[in-house]
């Protein structure tokens, strides 16, 4: 009787410790996903400013050629009535100038922008074996390079822990992420909307976080990546490319993204630069 009173003890201090082990487990988690959430909001913000201003560029660069046609057009007038002096024209004559010279570095920044988001897409392709193509599509939107990596060639089914194939694939966009300092990188983690029914996973919100921090922690702490660079952001269900309703759409759907884009300061400081309209 001692004995089997001494084994259901042993068996009940067991399980108390597996619990308290458990509950730590989970704030643990609970904690990064919270931090994961605040982060997020300021990589959106971020990404949202980047993906305007890259739409935006062709804008200002036509706004600018238009200010650039009306300035020669008073020019014209001007000389050929000669009834504002010749103090008028030479001013017109700097106003051209300097729309000219902006236009020119508006032409710069695009083609710049454009070829190092190309030879970035092209560099990045040759790189990976046709069998590594099949998990990875690369596009080029507006300024933006989007990397979608496939959800069943990163983790397991139902889990954030990528598996030892996906490494040698992060390894090569780790690489390109290296080459390319002037750029920031936001990963994005994506679902189907089929319910997680995981311990400590409440939801898809919480796999598509932990998921992204997954991809963050390993470009930073296995390949060297500036963690000031990264931001990790979960995007749930929410974000879908294909329809839920088939399998293929699901799978379409369950996606880890790393979206590689220009330092806005770069852009900004064109604004600054642009020459006073009249």
């Amino acid at each position: 009787m001692k004995s089997i009173r001494l084994l259901i003890a042993a068996l009940i201090g067991a399980a108390a410790l597996s619990s308290c082990v458990s509950n730590k487990k989970y704030a643990l988690l609970q904690g990064q996903y919270d931090d994961l959430n605040s982060r997020y909001n300021a990589a959106t913000v971020d990404l949202a400013e980047s993906k305007a201003y890259a739409r935006s560029l062709n804008s200002m660069l036509e706004d600018a050629r238009r200010q650039n046609d009306d300035l020669k057009a008073t020019l014209a007038t001007a000389m050929s009535q000669n009834s504002q002096g010749n103090a008028n024209i030479a001013k017109l004559v700097d106003e051209i100038n300097a729309s000219n010279k902006y236009i020119k570095q508006l032409v710069d920044a695009k083609s710049k922008s454009d070829s190092l988001n190309l030879a970035l897409s092209n560099k990045l392709t040759r790189s990976l074996s046709p069998a590594e193509r099949q998990d990875v599509d690369i596009q080029v939107l507006k300024g933006v390079v989007y990397i979608s990596l496939a959800d069943n060639m990163l983790y397991r089914s139902g889990s954030y822990e990528i598996s030892p194939d996906a490494m040698e694939i992060l390894g090569k966009v780790a690489k390109i992420i290296k080459d390319y300092k002037d750029y920031d990188v936001l990963v994005e983690g994506n679902t189907d909307d089929v319910p997680i029914s995981r311990p400590n996973i409440r939801n898809n919100w919480d796999l598509s976080a932990l998921r992204a921090s997954s991809v963050v922690q390993a470009l930073q702490d296995d390949f060297g990546v500036n963690p000031a660079r990264l931001s990790a952001a979960g995007r749930g269900e929410y974000n879908t490319v294909a329809d839920n309703s088939t399998e293929y759409g699901r799978q379409k759907n369950r996606r880890t993204q790393i979206i590689i884009t220009p330092k806005l300061d770069q852009f900004l400081d064109l604004i600054d630069e642009a020459p006073e309209g009249n």
